[in-house]
């Protein structure tokens, strides 16, 4: 008796863990996918103007209809760009020989 009461207590510490493991079972993978794509405000892109004159190709960058930029590509001689910083319409060369190539982001945060 003694002996069928050891044996009996062996085969549930060993059948309880075993069918523990083959019932669990392991959790879902999480979604890999990446997350989808909000569209852009179309406020947010610039519109641009491409015109050409006299030998010349000018694109105007207008933002909310407000021009900001021109860039003017000659047909004989380097492209240069006009940006207007101060948001008063008069326009400065952005780059010019003897200026360092540094353009600092200006954004608008907030109108009142």
């Amino acid at each position: 008796m003694r002996r069928s009461l050891s044996l009996l207590a062996v085969l549930v510490f060993v059948a309880v863990p075993v069918s523990a493991q083959q019932r669990n079972e392991p959790p879902p993978a999480p979604d890999a996918r990446p997350p989808a794509v909000a569209p852009l405000d179309e406020s947010l892109e610039p519109q641009v103007t491409i015109r050409k004159r006299e030998g010349s190709t000018i694109e105007e960058f207008r933002l909310n209809g407000r021009l900001y930029k021109i860039r003017v590509t000659p047909e004989n001689g380097p492209p240069y760009t006009l940006i207007d910083a101060r948001g008063d319409g008069t326009f400065v060369p952005a780059e010019s020989p003897g200026s360092p190539a540094l353009s600092v982001p200006m954004w608008v945060i907030g109108t009142f």
